[in-house]
């Protein structure tokens, strides 16, 4: 992150939680954003960093100004935000212990009991990516999560790089039964995008890209034996 993106973020951080404190009291919301952008900055993390914060807050921005989805916007923004707030790859359940980590700050910041319990639900959401139908928070967060599988190929090959060093520490071997896994997870789902803009703009592309990384793994796989 540069110096001069910190401030347009911390904006975007400040004007969601005072939004959705809606006029009630609370601390300065400035001390928990740095406190977040200092986690998306660690030094472990090669793709879910500052720049997937950002991607992801710009296409729940995008889904709410094309698709109007409705739902509670600004909790959904909060979630982003904590989504990947822990993130350590060498360790299980990032996810749970992120959205430990919203109830605590968010209970702090100001909010109330039912927001607070719907941010650190779309949270832990972000573990199966698989909304029950009418969840139209939990399929904005989700879809906004996701649209990094509907980029052009040559990002798409970007963010595979990044996530094969984020997990640098597995061997190629291990590392590629377990992306396989997760990509046919994902090509299980009747759709990998539950909004209608994101079912509309995004899910013919994302199953291109995963589609062709899951034969190229397993291309792989197969000469390696």
């Amino acid at each position: 992150m540069t110096a001069d993106q910190e401030p347009a973020l911390l904006r975007r951080w400040t004007a969601t939680l005072l939004a959705a404190r809606a006029g009630h009291e609370g601390p300065d919301p400035a001390p928990y954003g740095r406190n977040l952008l200092a986690r998306w900055a660690e030094p472990q993390r090669r793709y879910h960093t500052v720049d997937h914060l950002r991607a992801v807050l710009d296409r729940i921005d995008e889904l709410a100004d094309q698709g109007g989805e409705g739902g509670e916007l600004e909790l959904v923004r909060l979630a982003a935000w904590f989504h990947d707030a822990v993130y350590r790859p060498d360790r299980s359940e990032n996810e749970e212990r992120s959205a430990t980590l919203t109830e605590k700050a968010l209970t702090e910041a100001g909010l109330t009991p039912h927001e607070v319990a719907e941010v650190a639900r779309l949270v832990r959401l972000t573990t199966s990516h698989d909304p029950a139908p009418g969840d139209l928070n939990g399929e904005t967060l989700c879809d906004a999560d996701l649209a990094i599988l509907a980029t052009r190929p040559d990002t798409y090959r970007g963010y595979v790089a990044a996530v094969r060093e984020e997990y640098a520490f597995v061997p190629d071997d291990a590392f590629r039964h377990g992306r396989a896994a997760v990509l046919r997870q994902l090509l299980a789902l009747p759709r990998l995008f539950r909004t209608p803009y994101g079912a509309a703009a995004w899910e013919v592309q994302a199953r291109e890209n995963v589609e062709r990384e899951l034969a190229e793994l397993t291309d792989m796989s197969g000469r390696a034996e």
